[in-house]
């Protein structure tokens, strides 16, 4: 009997020092993946091919790391809302470009997509730190436009881009008019059980059974739920209830947290959809929920000239 619990224990500590590891070796490769298996780092296509007038901007984070973006004008004649866009953390911008494409038509908006550093034309290399230096950089660069309404700025961020636009809203009250998740993560921390199941009894974060003893381990924590309730903006929740990767308890989780303390929010659930294709599987209800959502909480300042098609005043196509 002694023999056996002796083996356990090596065994459980043998467990936590190849965990720890593991960990501290691999865990921007875990959390970070510029470039998808099989293919290349660089752009696959360019907003043209799909038509759409593009502008390349090329812009500094506040350490100085050089930072590629697409800057995509729906028309000249409309001053709609510019959505910011941050993307999942697998693949660059251009694997996001059928989806942005779409937005445009459906909510008349103009897009701007970032590259992380350390993705796409981007230099440096991924971080937390660094991924919020370059969204800030981004945001200060389109406040600085004057070809966009600077009042309608609107965060949308999937997956990982959901934590970073939570972090940029909750720094920029004043610049963000309005911030949607979709399918985003309560914490790295809180995912780290559910990428490597051993890990769950070490790592772990307010969403789970409480703070673990390896966290101080974790880089990039992205514990979006320790700040989502400083969000003063209105928040959309899209959440895709067949989400394989982020448990939809998630997007629960962060909606009750931002309730409690701010009640202009919305929170929406899609039956069929998965992490990556909520987008299509939500069909034409998706989108008019998030138009429903700007119509409420972003209204239009002035009415667009015939570039657009969208009547503010009209809420009879908006059903959800």
């Amino acid at each position: 009997m002694a023999s056996w619990l002796k083996a356990l224990i090596y065994g459980a500590g043998g467990m936590a020092v190849v965990g720890m590891a593991a960990l501290v070796a691999l865990q921007e490769r875990l959390v970070y993946v510029p470039v998808l298996p099989g293919l290349a780092r660089a752009y696959a296509i360019t907003p043209a091919r799909l038509r759409l007038d593009y502008e390349d901007v090329w812009l500094h984070s506040s350490d100085g790391v050089r930072l590629h973006s697409w800057f995509i004008k729906h028309s000249p004649a409309c001053r709609g809302p510019t959505i910011l866009f941050f993307q999942e953390n697998a693949g660059n911008i251009a694997h996001r470009l059928e989806f942005v494409r779409l937005m445009m038509q459906r909510l008349q908006c103009n897009v701007f997509m970032l590259s992380y550093r350390g993705y796409g034309e981007s230099d440096g290399y991924p971080s937390q730190h660094g991924i919020i230096k370059d969204a800030q950089a981004a945001l200060d660069h389109l406040t600085q436009r004057n070809d966009i309404d600077t009042s309608r700025i609107v965060v949308f961020g999937r997956s990982l881009g959901g934590a970073v636009g939570t972090v940029l809203a909750k720094n920029n009250p004043d610049k963000v008019s309005a911030l949607i998740l979709e399918n985003t993560f309560t914490s790295i921390l809180d995912m780290a059980g559910i990428m490597l199941p051993f890990l769950k009894w070490f790592i772990g974060g307010s969403a789970s059974s409480g703070p673990k003893v390896l966290n101080f381990l974790v880089r990039s924590p992205w514990s979006t739920i320790d700040i989502i309730g400083q969000v003063k903006q209105p928040i959309l929740f899209l959440s895709g209830l067949q989400d394989e990767l982020v448990p939809p308890s998630h997007m629960r989780i962060l909606y009750d947290k931002h309730v409690e303390h701010n009640r202009q929010c919305m929170f929406v659930d899609f039956p069929s959809g998965m992490h990556m294709d909520t987008w299509i599987s939500g069909g034409d209800r998706y989108w008019r929920t998030i138009q429903l959502y700007l119509d409420r909480y972003v209204p239009e300042m002035q009415i667009c000239d015939l570039g657009c098609k969208n009547d503010p005043t009209d809420k009879s196509n908006i059903l959800l």
